[in-house]
């Protein structure tokens, strides 16, 4: 049975913190490590973070020195990590019970290195708002939208030791995804709703000036575009984000 390394970066997020885990410590695959990132230098939650260790003794903390963003944070926990496969899940989502025991016997079956999953996006309250169909993507598909959730994909763990996750506020994982695809790698989809990715009102995921901004970033600076040309895919990353 492979190891999975589960990464959370950890930032302001107590109200939702003990569902996620719980989500994770409630799944039927049980060969797995938990890797919280505290990434914030204001330490009042870390005796909360501490106790949510006592939980279960394959929780592991890193504890950054300052703030330094999600991706980051999960690029220092990648070097820690020892499991086949890396799972990512942020603080304030959740996974369906067998989430990882169906993510890892697809992989393991079908010899693949990336997977996602369909998912359904719920609010602060955890009522759902809509959901998101998974499918096989390669870098022709992801150029113009990103339809992958964070909390959905595995990757096996040696992608990500040369792979790295970019320092943006948002969309540092659509940065990763367009590197991997570029070289090749398709992400391959399980078409059933495991996961529950949270929106939650003024969190950087739903800025729309934080979006564009990033959105320009990633054409411009990290696939050096034109600019004219990364105006271009920005409109339709944003169209394409409308429309879901």
């Amino acid at each position: 049975m492979s190891l999975v390394s589960i990464i959370i970066p950890y930032f302001k997020k107590k109200n939702y913190f003990i569902s996620t885990i719980n989500s994770i410590l409630n799944q039927s695959y049980k060969n797995y490590e938990i890797f919280i990132v505290y990434d914030d230098k204001d330490k009042d939650d870390l005796n909360f973070i501490k106790q949510v260790k006592k939980l279960d003794k394959r929780i592991k903390i890193i504890i950054n020195n300052q703030n330094v963003g999600a991706g980051e944070s999960r690029n220092i926990a990648v070097k820690a990590c020892k499991g086949n496969y890396v799972a990512f899940i942020d603080a304030d989502d959740l996974w369906l019970p067998k989430k990882l025991k169906k993510q890892v016997s697809f992989m393991e079956k079908n010899k693949i290195s990336i997977s996602h999953t369909s998912y359904n996006i719920i609010d602060e309250f955890s009522k759902k708002i809509s959901f998101r169909k998974a499918k096989n993507l390669k870098y022709k598909d992801l150029i113009y939208s990103c339809d992958i959730g964070l909390s959905t994909v595995m990757i096996k763990k040696k992608l990500l030791l040369k792979n790295h996750f970019p320092k943006l506020k948002t969309k540092e994982d659509y940065v990763l995804w367009l590197k991997l695809s570029k070289k090749g790698h398709i992400f391959y989809s399980i078409n059933e709703k495991l996961v529950l990715w949270r929106q939650t009102p003024n969190s950087l995921s739903s800025s729309i000036l934080q979006k564009l901004f990033d959105g320009f970033r990633v054409y411009r600076t990290y696939l050096q575009f034109s600019f004219v040309k990364s105006l271009y895919h920005l409109l339709f990353l944003s169209f394409n984000y409308l429309k879901k």
